[in-house]
């Protein structure tokens, strides 16, 4: 068959971007759904006494939490600030600090 498609073709075809779609699977999308799992397991654990660092690398500790804010007292003046937990981008507080 001179220029025509062949099934061989056509299933090499298929099994290379098969291939290609499950390497681009576990090295970008997998990795990050990791991520943001932790991410969110981590907002929604926060309590009050927690020392946490912002995602504009403020750093504070929590005096307050709603369901989707925080208080956040900072500074020697302990100047109070809510943020969305989203905002959020560490907990700072020590292991011997939870125990």
């Amino acid at each position: 068959m001179k220029g025509g498609i062949t099934l061989t073709g056509n299933l090499g075809s298929i099994a290379y971007l098969v291939v290609l779609f499950g390497i681009f699977y576990f090295l970008l999308l997998r990795p990050q759904q990791k991520k943001n799992k932790q991410l969110k397991e981590m907002r929604a654990s926060l309590k009050v006494g927690d020392k946490i660092t912002t995602i504009g690398g403020l750093v504070g500790k929590i005096i307050k939490v709603t369901e989707d804010e925080i208080t956040l007292e900072t500074g020697a003046d302990k100047l109070r600030m809510t943020f969305k937990k989203w905002a959020i981008a560490t907990v700072d507080t020590p292991v011997e600090e939870i125990e």
